[in-house]
């Protein structure tokens, strides 16, 4: 059976409305260890956080996506942190820097959004799941002003250079099925370049499915395309990739791993 961890889900999104808990317990029995879902705006941490309760392999992440920096105020942040403070949420997330739309919230806006999650991980010691769309530079910048704090740079997509200061600073590569195109030009030098030990394996369900299902909504079990990508080019074969990054994933989050338990 596989040992799937997904670092990276949305199953809140409607696209699962029909069918979400028919797909989940279909995931879990086809080898899914573990799920990690973000929430984005101030809705989906409602969400996220039934979805946590429903099923013992999901996990939570709770934070506001750069895209909805403008929902963020002190009751949302006071209600994430009493949310971060229990069991079942693992990380601050999916936080941090998105230039591509000009329709998102001004970049100063932006970036004080960005901040003050980031301290709230500081001072909670949790991880965070950053996504960094057109923001190399201040993602960075803002990165390093909080040494104490590390977690996945979601769906990476820098270069090796970047990966490498990255994960200097005690980061994880978040790997989606972006390494499965062909116009993937960066992604499998940095999967070659970057140590297992630093790579997680991630969906971004329902959207980035890998070839062979590419423009099709995307699911957990999909992942093994990704992990067999990474065997290739690590020159490893796929239970092991499997297994590394599940391992990876479970001890950034902090989450006990039933499989090492010797009786």
């Amino acid at each position: 059976m596989n040992n799937i961890f997904d670092s990276h889900a949305h199953y809140d999104d409607e696209q699962f409305d029909e069918d979400r808990e028919e797909l989940l317990l279909e995931l879990k029995a086809s080898g899914v260890a573990g799920i990690l879902n973000m929430s984005s705006d101030y809705k989906s941490i409602e969400t996220t956080r039934i979805l946590t309760e429903n099923y013992p392999f999901i996990y939570g992440a709770c934070g506001i996506h750069p895209e909805n920096a403008d929902e963020y105020n002190e009751n949302v942040r006071s209600e994430m942190i009493l949310l971060l403070k229990t069991d079942k949420f693992r990380a601050v997330g999916e936080i941090g820097l998105d230039y591509y739309w000009e329709s998102n919230p001004p970049k100063e806006i932006q970036k004080k959004v960005f901040r003050d999650q980031m301290e709230i991980a500081k001072s909670l010691g949790m991880p965070v799941v950053l996504h960094d769309r057109d923001a190399h530079g201040d993602m960075l910048s803002i990165v390093r002003e909080f040494p104490a704090v590390t977690g996945i740079f979601h769906s990476f997509s820098g270069s090796v250079e970047m990966a490498r200061e990255v994960v200097s600073l005690g980061y994880y590569i978040g790997i989606s099925g972006v390494a499965t195109f062909k116009n993937a030009r960066k992604l499998p030098e940095v999967i070659s370049e970057i140590p297992l030990d630093r790579l997680l394996i991630e969906t971004d369900a329902p959207y980035m499915a890998p070839v062979p299902y590419r423009g099709k909504r995307n699911r957990s079990d999909y992942l093994i395309y990704v992990a067999e990508k990474i065997a290739e080019i690590k020159g490893k074969n796929v239970e092991e990739i499997l297994e590394a990054t599940a391992d990876n994933a479970r001890r950034l989050l902090g989450i006990r791993d039933q499989h090492a338990i010797k009786l």
